[in-house]
């Protein structure tokens, strides 16, 4: 396999990697990333090196459990030894079946004597499975309740796995704890799963989900004045897409969006995606094999739902990133809120080093999760207070080590 940047007299054109069948080929990336840009996160990657530099037997081997922390090694080592497989290698049906990395937290509180149930783990959040008016017809939700009495705000929230993975009960505990930190209801969304339903379905039933929300709050005992969006990877793309989407419709605007370690855009060759080529349990291969199952064709990549830096980006509400270091995504987050930045959209984004893709979800066991959770939650407590008007046109970025 081999990578290709051309460069022009001002811009670099990167290339993507895409999987077609069993074989790897290269599309043409549409979006196209200044030098500069790519020099300062060359510069920021991994204390400063070099990561252009990397040759192939640099990348080669996994070394994410020696870059890790102790409790983030810990339970990647669980999660291996419950049997799972790189996706790359498997069909969307294998891999749906084979263990997730963040049912190792569970498996590890259990193998510890603990209480692994839900409730346990996030204490004073009640919730219910039910259905909701999706795009095409009826899809499941989860709603998260608080303790206390409302009306509470609202919060749509979208499950991560590369639009093809997962579900609401897989991502449980970020929801769960979201609802916590917040005091908010929180609606964790199961939109429709690529290949069986390619683009544009997910994103289609994410803004249905929206628009259900605003109408039904009251239902649920929330405010509909007061809603917000959130999801991880794949729904933190899925959060902002949607955002966008209902400032197009011009549906009422949400009070705040949390992206955690978002898709931003395609090009799989920009720092991040080389020094986390085989990090656990996201890796640049995966990333390929997720662009593969979820669209028809190629091209649909740089749709600006998938490729938000060619979204029009202004007059969002303003925007909390979260990102991991040992994350390929790493980069796509930085850029966002770059781009943010400069379409005038308030955007805070804070990076918690020593730790994976996934590690959001990780309560109690990493202490990075926890923190990030209270931050995130309390970030969108604070937007959707009773009376306050969100913020515009500040930005901040913090590393948490």
């Amino acid at each position: 396999m081999s990578l290709r940047i051309l460069h022009t007299a001002t811009r670099t054109v990167v290339t993507t990697i895409a999987l077609t069948g069993g074989a790897v080929s290269l599309v043409p990336a549409q979006v196209r990333v200044t030098k500069e840009q790519v020099g300062a996160l060359r510069a920021d990657s991994a204390g400063g090196r070099n990561v252009a530099a990397f040759d192939s037997a640099q990348l080669a081997g996994d070394a994410t459990l020696a870059r890790a922390d102790g409790a983030m090694q810990q339970l990647l080592d669980v999660w291996a030894g419950l049997g799972a497989r790189p996706v790359a290698v498997l069909t969307p049906d294998a891999a749906r079946r084979q263990p997730h990395p963040l049912q190792a937290v569970r498996v590890a509180i259990a193998q510890g004597g603990g209480d692994s149930s839900a409730t346990a783990i996030v204490p004073g959040v009640r919730h219910v499975d039910r259905t909701i008016r999706g795009a095409a017809g009826d899809i499941a939700a989860r709603v998260y309740t608080p303790s206390g009495s409302g009306p509470f705000p609202v919060i749509v929230y979208f499950h991560g796995g590369g639009w093809v993975l997962a579900d609401k009960a897989t991502y449980d505990l970020g929801a769960r704890g979201l609802a916590r930190e917040a005091n908010a209801i929180v609606v964790s969304v199961d939109y429709r799963l690529a290949p069986e339903h390619p683009f544009p379905a997910a994103h289609d039933d994410a803004l249905a989900a929206y628009r259900w929300a605003l109408a039904n709050a009251r239902t649920i005992g929330g405010d509909p004045r007061r809603v917000a969006l959130a999801g991880e990877s794949a729904g933190g793309n899925l959060a902002v897409a949607t955002a966008i989407a209902a400032r197009d419709a011009r549906l009422q605007r949400p009070r705040h969006v949390l992206a955690i370690y978002p898709v931003a855009q395609v090009d799989t060759t920009l720092p991040a995606y080389l020094e986390n080529a085989n990090a656990k349990p996201l890796d640049r291969a995966t990333m390929g094999w997720f662009a593969r199952h979820a669209v028809r064709d190629a091209a649909q990549l740089h749709d600006p739902r998938f490729s938000l830096l060619r979204a029009p980006l202004d007059g969002l509400a303003p925007v909390t990133i979260v990102a991991a270091e040992i994350d390929p995504l790493r980069n796509d987050g930085q850029l966002l809120e770059e781009a943010l930045r400069r379409a005038g959209v308030a955007v805070e984004r804070r990076q918690w080093d020593d730790v994976t893709h996934e590690f959001f979800g990780m309560i109690p066991l990493v202490p990075q999760a926890r923190e990030a959770q209270a931050w995130a939650g309390g970030r969108l407590r604070e937007a959707l207070a009773e009376g306050v008007a969100p913020a515009r046109g500040r930005s901040a970025s913090e590393t948490r080590r």
